[in-house]
């Protein structure tokens, strides 16, 4: 488990690049300035007594036509990407802004846009000064033909892929996958390679030395720290809780407590200003909730962006429900380390609030929600089940203040009847 929870910071640290935009392009950059000079290494071989001679002014002007037409299409690529991310801000959420950003395909074209125009720059000026000669010009040529190609393809993707980079439906899809991947994770390691909180005096609390939120936490560190000092640590504040001077991250139970330094423990708390989507299940939730909330303001007055909404919902809490990968041989636990489980009732709360507050005026939304609930509360997960019908009765109350049309509460009334009815039925 240990080495799960190594391989796991791993995966944060190099989530945090994908979010950077310089990155890939400088990668590139430098690969192409050292395969402008892999041609070189052909002139010492004998491939010069069988390579056909190629013209240095062929090379020149495909290497001229590359250099001058790849600076205008990344920049092009940079203005279309930044306009598609104004976009995915203002129709959906600020909140989705990161992984649109993090999008590969268009990290990938800008990439080899900027990378296909440093490669050319830098070996245009080799060829002008002679620096190949007859194997490596022929190297060369194939190098500068190949990449012309990637380029082309390459455009031709990105072309397709940037027309729907800033879409609703495209955002929606990357915030799920999020949302899926987080809560997959946690439903397959819901103490985070911890154990259980056991039923016990808590101890003494450590605090956060900054404000911001908990993003990530390095169980492996403090298995390693509590070990040392035969001491258990008690997590008080998931990835996703809002830290402050004055509320405890976590407490310290065992030994002398008052002797220990817990410095250690506060700094394998991961403080930012934001949320992330990476070890934090409720935030996917949040911001579809928000997606859908934006969606139902007067302003954009959307309801099948919501209903779409609560359909990805109801995945993601399927999802959820479904039982936990069991490795084969389970690897030894950070058994000094508690983490509390995920509560289901906030899920739904980040969930199906603002939607059900939101959409209780607009009748198709609201029949939606309650069908939605009632295909959770058939689950056979029982918090599942007790959130669904808590919210469903919740939805109706708040459908029952604002629907004036008879009709149209009858059938919110019927849908949430048949959902109580299938409901007690499954119990």
């Amino acid at each position: 488990m240990i080495s799960t929870v190594l391989t796991d910071r791993v995966r944060v640290f190099l989530n945090r690049f994908r979010h950077r935009l310089w990155v890939k392009p400088l990668l590139v950059c430098l690969l192409s300035i050292a395969v402008a000079f892999v041609a070189k290494l052909a002139d010492g071989t004998e491939l010069v007594e069988i390579a056909p001679k190629v013209s240095s002014a062929s090379i020149e002007a495909l290497l001229s036509v590359m250099a001058s037409s790849m600076l205008v299409i990344a920049t092009f690529s940079v203005g279309s990407m930044v306009s598609a991310y104004a976009s995915a801000a203002n129709t959906a959420t600020p909140r989705s802004f990161i992984l649109v950003v993090a999008d590969d395909a268009s990290q990938n074209a800008l990439s080899t846009f900027v990378g296909a125009f440093i490669f050319s720059i830098v070996a245009l000026t080799a060829v002008k000064n002679d620096y190949f000669q007859t194997a490596g010009l022929f190297i060369l040529f194939l190098l500068t033909t190949f990449i012309f190609g990637m380029v082309i393809f390459t455009f031709v993707r990105w072309v397709d892929r940037i027309a729907r980079l800033g879409r609703m439906a495209t955002t929606i899809e990357k915030v799920e996958k999020a949302a899926a991947d987080a809560l997959t994770r946690r439903r397959n390691t819901p103490h985070l390679g911890g154990v259980s909180v056991r039923p016990q005096a808590r101890g003494r609390a450590v605090y956060a030395a900054n404000v911001g939120y908990v993003q990530y936490i390095n169980i492996a560190a403090m298995q390693r720290w509590a070990k040392k000092n035969e001491v258990r640590v008690v997590i008080a504040a998931l990835p996703g809780t809002f830290a402050t001077p004055n509320r405890p991250l976590a407490y310290i139970s065992g030994a002398e407590q008052t002797e220990i330094d817990c410095t250690c423990v506060a700094e394998s708390f991961q403080i930012g200003d934001t949320r992330l989507f990476d070890d934090d299940p409720r935030f996917g939730l949040v911001v579809l909730s928000e997606i859908a909330g934006r969606a139902l303001s007067p302003a954009v007055n959307d309801p099948g962006t919501a209903i779409c909404i609560i359909g990805t919902l109801v995945r993601l809490f399927t999802l959820w429900g479904e039982p936990a990968a069991v490795d084969d041989k389970p690897a030894p636990e950070c058994d000094r380390i508690e983490v509390p489980h995920v509560c289901v009732q906030d899920m739904f709360d980040d969930a199906f609030t603002a939607i059900a507050r939101d959409g209780a005026g607009v009748v198709e939304v609201a029949v939606r929600l309650q069908k939605a609930l009632e295909s959770l509360a058939s689950s056979g997960d029982g918090d599942i089940r007790a959130a669904a019908e808590y919210h469903g009765r919740l939805a109706l109350k708040r459908s029952q203040k604002v629907l004036d049309i008879e009709e149209d509460l009858q059938a919110v009334q019927d849908a949430a009847k048949y959902a109580e009815s299938a409901a007690s039925s499954n119990t």
